[in-house]
């Protein structure tokens, strides 16, 4: 990027006197460890400053375009080391304005005696500009400088005049003592005709310009028409002009990048601890080595200490095993490799055991900041143990299925040997009891008074009535047995068979019957059939006594012929009815609220009913 910009800017057509464009950081001991480490990581080789020792601040060349062979020896030299350079920076640090060098020699010369100067812009951090000399301080990040050659610099400058006998000659002269930058060959101050010079005060330097010109017979020959002095006006103000437009172009685009690049910092440092502050996960940084710079609130009630008691804490020791080398390792190595992931447990100053899932990811740090990873925290102990209860209900289930299993097998093991009792051990003893009393009855007819045939009727009866009430307990028997076929039925027809069989039977009653059309369910056939068999046979005996007699069957919730979902349907009459308080009897088996006298019947219709519907997922 920095490359990209310095060549867009086309400096070197421009200014020919421009070494370079170039960046130098402002770095303590720490932050040039720092920075060291992390050019060294990026492979980009190792970033040596010179002069070497330890010093309480650095300012080492990091960015230097274009990337020539004096340029590139340059790179690693400590500016702020050396007196001259360092009272520019302090002085452009300490005021946030450009600052000049006196007169010095530039890295790229090494040993020639070539005069140059260097220009120094300041760049902050934070999200305001510093209002003051210790906040510029604290905020500062670097310098952009422009270091050039003055002899080739004001050459550059004056050669589209033409000069003639007209000689220049430039010098430092801040503090007092004058300090040449620039002279010309040949100057005869002695036999000139007439000296001019012009102080100037510029980015904290004082500068003293004087022009000598050749002997007056050359310098004045019509010194009346004053041409020769209009000429030397003019070189003057040009000369001066174009060393104030070069300059004032070289601070502008020194303000414009400095600008960028503060602007850059800010909104980088803006968004991280924005996304920190209000993050509901927890989130914190680390050093190099492992311990934490900074936590953000959801992090602190996580782990269950102020941000204050975290700060310089090693990360690793908050955790159970945190002191292991090799857990260490292993963390370091997969980091280094990109984002890890981990579960680790904490206990928390309260006795609290946290689990902990843990993720990692290196954090490009910025200039003089001693951040290398970031590290999200989620608090995963309620997850952990839901999973365990989860677990082990589901052997648990697994176990309760495997006997609920268990004993419906034996259930309907039992189920099948009562049935086979009903059907053949119970009925043997009915047949003998309707074959005997029947020979009786036969037989010894005429010894019987009325008395005794009617005892032996009634013992017919009640065996007759037996036989009835095993049939329909094998038949609620089958109901709870038999495999359910399911099919789209419509319940419109099948209810419409039902009552027509119960027509045939009793062609003399009427009975008033509405039918809504479009029922329709999924079910089984059979034993929906038998459903409705019962239900409506149920409402046309009861409704016997009734000379109006009225039965609907249709459904509260409509249907669409297409969606099987949950509706109701009802077969209404307006027979003999029930008490509302004996409800709960009508489907339990042998269970009736009237007599036989008045409505005949075995009490297992209703119960075979909700068996059907329950069977099929509904209620009734």
């Amino acid at each position: 990027q920095w490359q990209s910009y310095v060549d867009g800017l086309d400096l070197w057509q421009r200014f020919p006197a421009l070494v370079g464009l170039g960046y130098a950081p402002y770095l303590s001991s720490s932050g040039l460890q720092a920075l060291q480490l992390s050019v060294r990581e990026a492979g980009e080789g190792l970033l040596q400053v010179r002069p070497h020792g330890v010093r309480q601040h650095y300012g080492p060349i990091l960015y230097l375009e274009p990337k020539s062979q004096e340029n590139l020896a340059a790179l690693g030299f400590d500016m702020f080391s050396e007196p001259t350079r360092q009272a520019a920076m302090a002085a452009a640090r300490d005021s946030g304005k450009p600052a000049l060098t006196g007169p010095l020699h530039l890295v790229q010369d090494r040993g020639a005696k070539v005069p140059g100067v260097l220009l120094y812009a300041p760049v902050y951090g934070g999200a305001h500009a510093p209002n003051s000399t210790a906040a510029r301080r604290e905020s500062m990040q670097g310098w952009v400088y422009v270091p050039f050659r003055m002899h080739r610099f004001v050459e550059t400058a004056l050669s589209p005049m033409a000069r003639r006998s007209v000689w220049f000659r430039l010098a430092d002269i801040t503090g007092g003592a004058a300090r040449p930058l620039y002279a010309d060959d040949g100057i005869d101050e002695a036999g000139a005709a007439f000296t001019h010079t012009v102080t100037v005060e510029t980015y904290g330097r004082r500068w003293r310009y004087q022009f000598v010109s050749g002997p007056l017979a050359v310098a004045a020959p019509r010194l009346a028409a004053l041409q020769w002095t209009l000429a030397i006006g003019v070189l003057a103000s040009l000369l001066l002009f174009g060393i104030a437009w070069a300059l004032a172009r070289t601070e502008a685009r020194a303000h414009k990048l400095a600008d960028r690049m503060t602007e850059s910092f800010r909104r980088s440092e803006l968004r991280l601890r924005s996304a920190m502050q209000y993050s509901a996960i927890g989130n914190a940084l680390l050093d190099a080595g492992g311990s934490i710079v900074e936590v953000n609130p959801a992090f602190a009630q996580t782990v269950g200490r102020t941000p204050e008691r975290l700060a310089g804490v090693v990360f690793g020791a908050l955790f159970e095993g945190g002191n292991n080398e090799s857990v260490r390792s292993r963390e370091n190595e997969a980091l280094a490799a990109g984002v890890y992931r981990t579960t680790r447990r904490l206990r928390r100053d309260d006795g609290d055991l946290r689990q902990l899932q843990l993720t990692y990811s290196p954090v490009p740090g910025d200039i003089g900041q001693d951040i290398a990873r970031l590290v999200q925290v989620e608090d995963v102990t309620e997850r952990v143990r839901a999973e365990t209860r989860v677990q082990a209900l589901n052997r648990t289930l697994e176990a309760r299925v495997a006997l609920r299993t268990r004993e419906l097998t034996n259930a309907n093991e039992e189920l099948e040997t009562f049935a086979y009792s009903v059907s053949h051990d119970l009925r043997a003893p009915l047949r003998a009891i309707e074959g005997f009393s029947r020979l009786l009855l036969e037989r010894y007819d005429p010894q019987l008074d009325d008395t005794g045939r009617d005892y032996f009727g009634r013992v017919r009866k009640a065996a007759a009535r037996m036989g009835e009430l095993i049939d329909a307990l094998l038949t609620m028997s089958r109901l709870a047995r038999s495999e359910l076929k399911l099919a789209d039925l419509d319940l419109s027809k099948l209810a419409g068979d039902v009552v027509q069989e119960l027509r045939d039977g009793e062609r003399d009653r009427p009975v008033q019957v509405g039918i809504a059309p479009g029922l329709r369910a999924l079910g089984d056939p059979v034993l929906v059939r038998n459903l409705l068999q019962n239900l409506i046979g149920n409402a046309w005996k009861f409704t016997r006594g009734r000379e109006d007699a009225r039965i609907e069957i249709g459904s509260t919730t409509g249907a669409d012929g297409t969606q099987f979902d949950s509706r109701e349907f009802f077969v209404r009459d307006n027979g003999a009815g029930f008490s509302p308080q004996y409800a709960g009897k009508l489907f339990r088996p042998f269970q009736r609220l009237h007599s036989q006298e008045q409505f005949a019947g075995h009490g297992i219709g209703l119960a075979s009913v909700k068996r059907i519907v329950e069977r099929h997922g509904g209620r009734i």
